[in-house]
C-alpha cells in the first residue's frame, strides 16, 4: 500500500460519517443568524431600495501558530516574508514566555524589544507589538513550565521556588495582562523529567492556578498537555482527565483544556498511529469525553509531518490537515486550533536548515525552508479565508434584512438612494446578533 493509502485510510473509510458530523457541526456551532433592522432618523417611510452587503473580516474562532521565528531568520527578506505570511492566515499567535530564556540571569529580564537575541525566543514586547499591528491575538506560553527553568533556580527549596514564581507572575501580569487575553498556566505536567523539587509536590498544578487566578483575574487560564490521543486514554481514568477533574474541585477556575497534537513519530510508525490520530471517530470520541468536564478545548500545538519535500508527501500533509482541521473546527467544545511551526527548518532541537535533526526531520511546517508556500499553507488559507468565510448580499424587505454567517467581525455596507453607509458589526456565538441602522 502507498503512504497515501495508509495515512489517509481512516479519513477515507469514514468519509460519510465525517462529512455528516463535520458539516452539521460547522453549521450548528460556527455560524449564526444576523438580524438587521433599518429606521429613518426622522421616522419617515423607508426607501424601498435598501441593499445590505456583509463581508467577514475576521473569525471568532482562533486559528493560530507559534510566533517563535518573528525577526529570528538569518536575513531580512525571510523576516519580511514571515511577517507577511503569518498574518495572511492566523488570528492568534503563541508567544514564548519560557522562564529560562526570559530571565537567564536573575533580575535580567528579556521582555523589551531591545533585549539580547535568543534563537526561537523573540522578546514578548516585539511579539505583542506585531500582533497589535496585524490584529492578531497574542497568547502566553507558559507561566509555569518546569522543564524550562533558569539555571539560577537549580536546587532551591520549594518555598523559595514559589516566591520566585509569585514574582514572575506579578511581573508578567503588570506588563501583559491588558494585552494578552489568554495564559497557559501549566504545561506538560504528566512528564517525569522536570527539574525542580516543587514539581514533585502534590500541589504544583493547583498552586499554579490559584496564583494565576490572583494575578490574572480577567484573563483566560489554560492547562496544557500532550500524549492524550492514544487508545488507553479514551476514558475518564486517564491521568490528564483526572488531573483536570481534581483541579476543578480545588481551584477557583480553569477556562480551557489544552491538547497538544504533535505527530512526532517515525514514518515507519505512521500506518499504526493513523488508527488513532488520523481516525475521525476516535478524535471525536476524545473531544466528546473531555467536553463532559464543562470546559472549552484548544488544540494548543499541532504538527502534521510531511517527512520530505516530495510532491506526494506534501500533498498527504495537506490532506491530513484538511481532515483534522475540519474535525476540530466542527466540535462544539473547540475554540482554537494552533499549528506549531510555520516554516520548515526552524523547529526545536536542530540547527537552522538541518532537515535531518530534531523536529526539523518531520518536515512539519506549512512553508518550505526557502519560504515558499507548501500545499498545506494554501489549503489552510483557503479554508480560513474562503470556505469558512461569509460574504453575503441581501435586499431588505419591510425594513429588515438577515443573513447567516460564520461568527466573527464584519464590514457591512448599506446601499440606499445612491448612497453607501459603512457599518462595523460582530456576529458572536454569545451575542443576540441584532443591529439597528439609522438611515
Amino acid at each position: 500500500m502507498s503512504r497515501k493509502d495508509t495515512a489517509l485510510r481512516y479519513m477515507i473509510e469514514q468519509k460519510d460519517y465525517t462529512r455528516t458530523r463535520v458539516d452539521s457541526g460547522i453549521e450548528l456551532y460556527r455560524k449564526g443568524n444576523a438580524a438587521i433592522t433599518f429606521h429613518t432618523a426622522d421616522g419617515s417611510a423607508l426607501p424601498e431600495d435598501i441593499t445590505l452587503k456583509a463581508e467577514q473580516t475576521s473569525h471568532e474562532f482562533k486559528f493560530g501558530a507559534n510566533i517563535f521565528m518573528l525577526d529570528e531568520f538569518e536575513n531580512e527578506e525571510k523576516n519580511r516574508i514571515y511577517r507577511e505570511k503569518f498574518a495572511e492566515i492566523f488570528n492568534l499567535a503563541t508567544v514564548p514566555f519560557y522562564w529560562s530564556d526570559l530571565e537567564p540571569e536573575e533580575g535580567k529580564l528579556r521582555y523589551a524589544k531591545s533585549s539580547p537575541k535568543v534563537y526561537r525566543r523573540p522578546a514578548p514586547d516585539l511579539c505583542v507589538e506585531y500582533c497589535k499591528e496585524k490584529g492578531i491575538e497574542p497568547k502566553c506560553h507558559c507561566l509555569n513550565y518546569d522543564n524550562f527553568l533558569p539555571d539560577w533556580l537549580a536546587g532551591v527549596t520549594v518555598e523559595k521556588h514559589k516566591q520566585k514564581l509569585i514574582k514572575r507572575f506579578q511581573e508578567i501580569s503588570e506588563r501583559y495582562a491588558d494585552d494578552i487575553p489568554s495564559f497557559e498556566v501549566t504545561n506538560e505536567t504528566l512528564q517525569t523529567y522536570c527539574k525542580s523539587k516543587f514539581f514533585h509536590e502534590d500541589d504544583f498544578v493547583e498552586w499554579s492556578f490559584r496564583m494565576a487566578d490572583r494575578y490574572f483575574p480577567w484573563n483566560r487560564l489554560i492547562i496544557n498537555d500532550y500524549n492524550i490521543w492514544y487508545p488507553d486514554n479514551f476514558s475518564n481514568r486517564h491521568p490528564y482527565y483526572m488531573q483536570i477533574e481534581r483541579l476543578l474541585r480545588e481551584v477557583p477556575r480553569v477556562d480551557s483544556i489544552g491538547m497538544q497534537f504533535h505527530s512526532f513519530f517515525p514514518l515507519a510508525d505512521e500506518a499504526r498511529k493513523a488508527e488513532t490520530v488520523y481516525n475521525p471517530e476516535k478524535l471525536y470520541k476524545l473531544m466528546d469525553l473531555y467536553a463532559k468536564l464543562g470546559l472549552l478545548e484548544q488544540i494548543t500545538e499541532m504538527t502534521i509531518p510531511a517527512y520530505s519535500n516530495s510532491e506526494e508527501d506534501e500533498y498527504i500533509q495537506a490532506e491530513l490537515l484538511r481532515g483534522v482541521y475540519s474535525i476540530f473546527f466542527s466540535h462544539p467544545a473547540m475554540e482554537a486550533i494552533i499549528y506549531w511551526n510555520l516554516v520548515d527548518g526552524y523547529a526545536a532541537f536542530a540547527p537552522q536548515g538541518n532537515m535531518a535533526a530534531g523536529e526539523n526531520k518531520y518536515f512539519g511546517g506549512l512553508m518550505r525552508f526557502d519560504m515558499s508556500e507548501k500545499p498545506s499553507f494554501q489549503l489552510l488559507k483557503h479554508l480560513f479565508n474562503e470556505e469558512w468565510h461569509t460574504s453575503a448580499t441581501v435586499k431588505a424587505q419591510d425594513g429588515k434584512a438577515s443573513f447567516r454567517g460564520f461568527y466573527g467581525d464584519y464590514k457591512l455596507t448599506v446601499y440606499v438612494g445612491g448612497k453607501t453607509i459603512p457599518v462595523d458589526f460582530t456576529l458572536g456565538k454569545k451575542k443576540d446578533n441584532k443591529l439597528e441602522i439609522i438611515l
